[in-house]
């Protein structure tokens, strides 16, 4: 196996202004809590592909219900690797939760941003049978694989990410 990358958390200033603007009525302790405890992603075993990324707080999700999460998480790899980011098998399987954006890329140059490279995930209940999700805080719900990628022959990309979403194609 090739050893390709790091897992670091994010800063507290830019954990505490993510965690803000997603729940504008936390308090500074909780939020400091909260950023103490976040565990940094792991594989299960030694051939799991994945790793697993924990739920910061406890998550109850009822049919058609989303929330959105600021991991506290950032992943410094080499250039010529991305990190995609799926949900957990056993909760896509059993109750049908979604990444909003299908597969979450995490790009290598995406740790030199402005935000840190803060890595955020957008879930929704997407179950058509009424069941409610229930993810305990600490718990995997989402998983990284990192995989080596190509570029073609004639590439001549030279500009310089400095955002998180769109960013690289002006649609914020």
């Amino acid at each position: 196996m090739k050893k390709i990358a790091k897992f670091h958390k994010v800063s507290f200033d830019e954990f505490e202004k993510a965690w803000k603007g997603e729940f504008p009525e936390a308090k500074e302790e909780e939020i400091k809590a909260v950023y103490e405890e976040l565990k940094l992603p792991k594989r299960a075993t030694r051939g799991s592909a994945g790793y697993d990324f924990y739920t910061p707080f406890n998550i109850i999700l009822k049919p058609g219900e989303t929330v959105k999460i600021p991991t506290g998480i950032r992943a410094e790899m080499e250039e010529g690797w991305v990190l995609k980011l799926y949900p957990r098998s056993g909760l896509g399987f059993k109750f049908r939760l979604q990444l909003n954006n299908t597969v979450g890329i995490i790009d290598s140059d995406y740790f030199y941003s402005d935000n840190e490279g803060h890595i955020f995930a957008k879930l929704t209940n997407d179950s058509k049978e009424g069941k409610v999700v229930c993810i305990e805080k600490g718990t995997g719900f989402m998983q990284g694989i990192f995989v080596e990628y190509g570029i073609t022959v004639d590439d001549d990309a030279v500009e310089i990410r400095n955002g998180g979403f769109g960013s690289t194609t002006g649609q914020k």
